[in-house]
């Protein structure tokens, strides 16, 4: 049982190495501004300061769910690409799907190492121009600002089937 958890936990670090590396670093920031603001606050003067660092501190914090966020999400869709894979064998249209951020392509080769196919899937990607540097998403270098976009949120925090009515990218 312990093993069992344990390997699970290996594999959902695995899976999404980049957030969970990004939610460390957001930690440590949390936690040193929060460090700021207890200085702050114990000074016997007030101090518009201590709100200032109260305020990165929740940011930061912030910025921890939203990387967690991103990993499970990963997770996700990494159970769901490995539970295809093992149904359908490979299928190049599957990677194309994931192909537009590195946290996908992440999460898509290690489904197809678990299930064989990984230098198939790595074919694919290199194909498509994707190399080991190529870090962030896709719609994030075409327009910076479309991470405040819903669709784009949206995509990123439930990934899956596309409803019927819905434009994708």
């Amino acid at each position: 049982m312990w093993r069992s958890a344990l390997c699970e936990l290996l594999r959902y670090l695995r899976v999404a190495p980049f957030p969970h590396l990004t939610s460390l670093k957001v930690s440590a920031l949390a936690a040193l501004s929060g460090c700021e603001a207890w200085l702050f606050l114990e000074q016997p003067e007030f101090s518009w300061a201590a709100w200032v660092w109260i305020g990165l501190t929740g940011l930061f914090a912030w910025g921890v769910v939203l990387c967690q966020a991103d990993a499970f999400s990963r997770y996700r869709e990494f159970k769901r690409l490995r539970r295809l894979l093992r149904r359908y064998g490979f299928r190049p249209g599957l990677f194309r799907l994931v192909a537009a951020s590195r946290c996908q392509r992440d999460a898509a080769l290690l489904a197809a190492r678990e299930t064989g196919c990984r230098a198939q899937a790595r074919h694919v990607f290199r194909e498509l121009g994707y190399r080991w540097y190529h870090i962030l998403p896709d719609a994030i270098l075409a327009n910076p600002f479309i991470f405040f976009h819903p669709r784009f949120l949206r995509s990123t925090f439930v990934p899956g089937k596309r409803t019927k009515g819905l434009p994708c990218g």
